[in-house]
């Protein structure tokens, strides 16, 4: 099946890939502004962990153990292997909806995070979670790096 959300879910990946290579200085990564508590490198493990999760393990079976904690805590992990954890994501993304068909996304969805709900239903609330915390990396790395 050719499924939509493999293909939202990647693009959002490769913009964030994008955004993360935009930064000039990579330090800015790891740094956040006045009133802000998440850096653009947080944020970034944080979606990683989440779709891995979410996606990964629920949907394709990976055996992933997620580690939100750490998604978190850590900090300074170099650009290139943030961005190389994007790729390996990306995989993951694509292999997990090989299977999934529209009948699998009006099933239930394996965890109950806000109630139950069909796997489609949390697919687009996971999918509007990334695009939220994409534009908190954009608006950051704008603010960190204004001319």
């Amino acid at each position: 099946m050719d499924n939509f959300f493999a293909e939202l879910f990647e693009r959002e990946l490769l913009k964030l890939k994008d955004e993360l290579n935009k930064f000039k200085d990579e330090n800015n990564i790891w740094q956040a502004a006045a009133g802000i508590t998440n850096t653009a490198g947080t944020l970034t493990l944080h979606l990683l962990g989440n779709l891995n999760f979410t996606i990964g393990t629920q949907l394709g079976q990976t055996g992933y153990v997620r580690n939100r904690e750490q998604e978190f805590s850590l900090t300074g992990v170099p650009r290139e292997t943030l961005v190389a954890d994007i790729e390996k994501t990306i995989e993951v993304i694509r292999f997990s909806f090989e299977t999934v068909d529209r009948a699998r996304l009006d099933e239930p969805y394996t965890l109950d995070f806000v109630g139950p709900k069909s796997t489609g239903w949390y697919l687009t609330f996971f999918y509007g979670h990334f695009t939220y915390h994409m534009g908190q990396i954009n608006y950051l790395r704008r603010i960190l790096e204004a001319d």
